[in-house]
């Protein structure tokens, strides 16, 4: 026997799991853009400032979301580094 409150749960948690992977697609495929251009214009793959940026603008974002901080961040600091290696391949 199911129980229908936690299939519904889960429901919920499977559209948003595909939302968040439809979100990190779209946001991929404008940072392999970005990737392009800084290899095009001999700008450096990694943009230490800006990383400081995003990662107090989210910290702040997760903060008034009442989401820890230090998750988004992790988070966060994951997909830059990602991002930067994809920069760090575009340049060779």
């Amino acid at each position: 026997m199911t129980d229908q409150v936690l299939q519904a749960y889960r429901e919920s948690i499977d559209n948003i799991d595909a939302a968040l992977v439809f979100m990190l697609a779209e946001r991929f495929k404008i940072t392999q853009a970005v990737g392009r251009h800084k290899a095009q214009t001999g700008l450096p793959p990694a943009d230490p400032n800006r990383e400081t940026e995003q990662i107090a603008r989210l910290r702040a974002l997760a903060a008034s979301a009442n989401l820890d901080p230090e998750f988004s961040e992790k988070f966060l600091r994951f997909i830059i580094d990602e991002v930067i290696r994809h920069h760090q391949a575009a340049q060779q």
